[in-house]
């Protein structure tokens, strides 16, 4: 008995393909909350944050809308409730520290970055300036949209 040649195997690549596009994904935002305040003799500023995710390299832009409370980008409004319903507290949001740029939704306001591929938190910066007269005592609020274009 003689020995069985050996098989040549069959092969055949297999590709393994994947697109990845540019897109962003919003996280949890944290409020910029002002607490709380008698006369509104001085600034009174707070701080929160924005979370997003985008693809490594995926330019993206963030802006701000004017608000539920019937403001603008530039001097939005909190609305009271109860006691305060029909009195409104003037504040403004910047993407800066020093509290200088304001973030609205208009060329010059909106904020641009790249993406890391990784969970990015933007701060937001906000600010309740001194009022002439301080409004009716009472809770306050607005509900500003945010947008991610990429």
């Amino acid at each position: 008995a003689g020995t069985a040649p050996a098989a040549t195997p069959a092969t055949s690549p297999l590709t393994v393909p994947i697109t990845l596009p540019n897109e962003c994904t919003a996280g949890a935002t944290t409020p910029v909350a002002f607490g709380s305040h008698g006369v509104l003799s001085a600034n009174v500023d707070a701080a929160g944050t924005i979370s997003v995710t985008c693809t490594t390299g995926a330019p993206y832009t963030i802006s701000l809308n004017a608000g539920t409370g019937g403001g603008t980008t530039t001097t939005r409004k909190m609305a009271g409730t109860g006691p305060a319903t029909g009195s409104t507290v003037d504040y403004k949001l910047f993407s800066d520290s020093g509290r200088t740029l304001n973030w609205g939704n208009t060329v010059g306001e909106i904020v641009s970055r790249t993406g890391t591929g990784s969970l990015e938190t933007i701060d937001v910066y906000g600010r309740v300036p001194p009022a002439a007269t301080t409004p009716v005592a009472g809770s306050y609020s607005d509900t500003v949209q945010v947008s991610i274009a990429y």
